[in-house]
């Protein structure tokens, strides 16, 4: 302490605070900063201990080192846990799980998995072309117009929503992951992203140069590039491929010739695109209200992301029915709060860090939007709920961190935690009340691209 004041008495004497601005930290204000710090015994040792490990492991709860009960009373089946490794795709393979879940229960399979490498080709290649239009539409805006801007810096990532599933899936179809499987850069995205992205950047300025006539034939040439790329990466698609089916009991069905999207139509035959809505959980917004967000999609022809903001209570009604209905959800959360890892379990009494730091953190939900301290960060698939005397208590997701992450590859969520840092969810119309249908007729509120609410999950 002696040392703060000598520091804060040297900056004085060397004129360090003679011409602060008013609203600036005066010498005197430092000082009854630096008298505010006690550091007596417990900060001391409060101190020692943060010298040497995390803020998460110092604040982890003693009250919940305990496994929480994993029983749940209805729990959709599925079989296998995937894996993204270090990449963000999990958007992507949310999706597909959600599909996977109903082919092998549909099918009587083993343990199957869809190559999210076939559709993740597909994705860089339709999000390079939704960039290079995107350029071209708004080429007679000036570079630092916000949406130009926007556009050159999101060019392209491995993150992303429901609708990229949709649309793809409908467009490509699917195939089985031994058909096309991943490859080191699906695996590792960041770099062959970085190089995508500074070269359709240079792609876009090029663009923005050239008369329009000349334009449709230049992205032509520069999407032959991404192509290129893109095949070296991640291998090229297959157009057509011979799959043997095998049952849950591992005897042999049949083995048969597909295209992705004969395969798709044989063994799911949904429509994705019209079959489902996005609902959402944000107080920061008014309920009831349909909101699009402008540019928030995967393929240029697509679908913008178009959801209805209900109360958190509706959503769950609606996931409830699903769960019991033996089918699983795409579900998105801001995963890394309060979550115990190793655990798997997302508990708001995981970590006291109020005690440790000796402050308070009293933010809702609806502030931590506002003030951009909370959003949607990851997808995973709702598979299960715990209901007891007619209310949920917790909740399960199945992951897509590996089968030895977590909790046998899954998250169970209390449904406290749920309240607080569930955001988004896509639902069956089977499963929708008329009521809500009936919201969803509205024009939907258009925001824009760098609308906070809207990073990509990943």
């Amino acid at each position: 302490m002696k040392k703060t004041f000598l520091l804060a008495a040297l900056l004085l004497s060397v004129g360090a605070f003679a011409q602060n601005p008013k609203g600036g930290i005066s010498a005197e204000m430092l000082s009854q900063l630096a008298g505010s710090y006690q550091g007596n015994g417990t900060d001391k040792a409060l101190r020692n201990a943060l010298n040497a490990a995390s803020i998460n492991v110092l604040a982890a709860s003693a009250d919940k080192i305990a496994m929480i009960d994993t029983h749940f009373s209805d729990e959709v089946k599925t079989k296998g846990r995937t894996n993204q490794l270090s990449s963000g795709r999990c958007w992507l393979f949310t999706g597909l799980n959600v599909l996977r879940a109903r082919m092998i229960e549909k099918h009587d399979l083993g343990a199957f998995t869809f190559s999210q490498n076939y559709l993740f080709f597909y994705d860089q290649l339709e999000k390079a072309n939704l960039f290079l239009q995107g350029i071209i539409d708004t080429a007679d805006k000036p570079l630092e117009d916000r949406t130009v801007d926007w556009l050159f810096s999101n060019p392209i990532g491995d993150g992303g929503q429901f609708t990229g599933v949709s649309n793809l899936v409908m467009k490509y179809g699917v195939v089985p992951s031994n058909v096309m499987p991943e490859t080191y850069a699906a695996n590792n995205t960041s770099q062959m992203s970085g190089h995508m992205a500074t070269k359709l950047r240079e792609d876009g300025l090029r663009l923005r140069a050239a008369k329009a006539k000349d334009r449709p034939a230049m992205k032509l040439q520069m999407l032959k590039e991404v192509y290129r790329i893109l095949a070296l990466c991640l291998g090229v698609p297959p157009t057509e491929f011979t799959w043997a089916r095998y049952n849950s009991k591992g005897e042999f069905v049949s083995e048969k010739t597909y295209t992705p999207q004969s395969f798709y139509q044989e063994f799911i035959g949904e429509d994705l695109e019209n079959n489902y809505i996005m609902v959402m959980n944000n107080p920061a917004v008014e309920y009831g209200k349909v909101y699009e967000i402008e540019y928030d999609r995967h393929v240029y022809d697509g679908q913008n992301w178009v959801y209805l903001n209900l109360p958190i209570e509706k959503i769950k009604e609606m996931a409830i029915a699903s769960i019991k209905d033996n089918t699983a959800l795409y579900f998105s959360c801001d995963v890394g709060k309060f979550l115990d890892r190793k655990r798997g379990i997302a508990d708001l009494g995981n970590f006291d860090y109020g005690s440790l730091l000796g402050v308070s953190f009293g933010m809702n939900k609806k502030e931590r939007i506002q003030t951009h301290a909370s959003g949607s960060t990851h997808a995973m698939t709702l598979i299960a709920v715990d209901i007891k005397d007619g209310k949920p208590v917790k909740w399960m997701v199945e992951n897509s961190w590996g089968a030895d992450s977590g909790y046998k590859g899954n998250i169970i969520m209390t449904d406290e935690w749920f309240n607080e840092y569930m955001f988004r969810l896509v639902v069956e119309k089977k499963y929708i009340p008329a009521d809500v249908m009936a919201q969803m007729k509205q024009k939907p509120i258009l925001l824009p691209a760098w609308d906070p609410m809207f990073a990509p999950e990943e």
